[in-house]
Parts: structure tokens; sequence; C-alpha cells
């Protein structure tokens, strides 16, 4: 027995960009009412994104210019999982190359998806937790700025609602960490 209403039916499915990061494609379904249209979808492979807190309750965000924004945002340090990779591998690296630390203790506390209206994109969010500094400055890729920044739960929470410039992963993540976080 189905669980939801009958599924479109795709009639026509072309790709019109691939891309280093993702794919564009736009789809001719027919609905089960009968009706018809065009669906333009950002095929992605999915994100991976950590909420690290210092032993002092502090939270590691990073700053950094993002093009499509034309201009700097305060994110939590986030990353495309590879082909063939796991979630968790993949922000196990990510957290290192952009904030220049490690976690012993890691926890996966939800998932969402970006923008379903236009993305299949899924962003998995992790807590990490017991956080050590690397000794060497983290080496950022070629087309990064980032700068580590340090905030209380709070001082997010404030900077979130007085609107600056947060992107909506960070946003959601810190609102699915929320409940573990002291104070």
């Amino acid at each position: 027995m189905p669980i939801g209403p009958e599924p479109p039916q795709f009639l026509r499915q072309k790709l019109f960009y691939k891309g280093r990061k993702f794919n564009f494609e736009v789809n001719r379904l027919r609905l089960p009412n009968q009706s018809e249209g065009e669906w333009e979808c950002v095929r992605h492979p999915g994100g991976a994104l950590a909420v690290p807190v210092t032993a002092e309750g502090k939270l590691v965000l990073v700053r950094q210019y993002r093009f499509a924004a034309q201009g700097w945002l305060l994110e939590f340090p986030a990353g495309t999982v590879e082909p063939n990779e796991d979630p968790a591998s993949t922000i196990r690296r990510e957290i290192a190359e952009e904030t220049g630390y490690r976690a012993s203790r890691w926890q996966m506390i939800g998932q969402f998806y970006l923008a379903p209206g236009y993305s299949d994109e899924v962003i998995y969010t992790f807590l990490a937790q017991d956080l050590e500094q690397l000794e060497a400055p983290p080496a950022q890729d070629e087309d990064e700025d980032i700068e580590v920044v340090l905030m209380t739960p709070t001082e997010l929470e404030q900077a979130i609602l007085r609107g600056e410039p947060v992107d909506a992963k960070s946003i959601a993540s810190f609102f699915l960490a929320r409940p573990f976080l002291e104070g």
C-alpha cells in the first residue's frame, strides 16, 4: 500500500550543467492530476556541518566571503560530501581544515533539506565536542578566505536575531544543537 500520493511521471530529463560541486537539470513531469510542467533542480551530493563546542562552552564558527551573497557570512564549518564518502568523514576533514580543531566526541543531531524548492541537497549536522586545537594552522583551500570566530551560544543567538549575516544551514543547525549546549 503506497504511503503518499502517486509520484509524478518523468517525461523528459535534461542535464544543462555538470559542475565541480553540483549539476543543474530541467525535468518535464506529469503530475498525478495529469497537469504537466517543467521543474529545475540543482543536484547536489549533500553537505556535512559541525557545531563545534569548546570545553568552555564557546561555539567555533568561521566568517568567510561568499561570492553568491557578495559578502561575509558567519557559518559553522561545513563541506560537500565527496563521492564514496560518508558525511561523518566529510565533517571530520572539514573541521580541521577550516578551524584548526579536531574533535574526539561526535554526535549526529539531525539532517534537513537546505532548499527543497530547487535543490536535493541534504545537510547532515553533527555536534563536535572534546575539541583539541591542532598545532599547525589549517591549510585553506585556494578558493577560501576564512577567519575563525568563537562565540557563546547567547552571542550567536543575539547575532541571528539582530539579522547579522548568518547562513541558513548554520541557523538551523544551531537550533538543532541548542538542547545539547550548556547555558
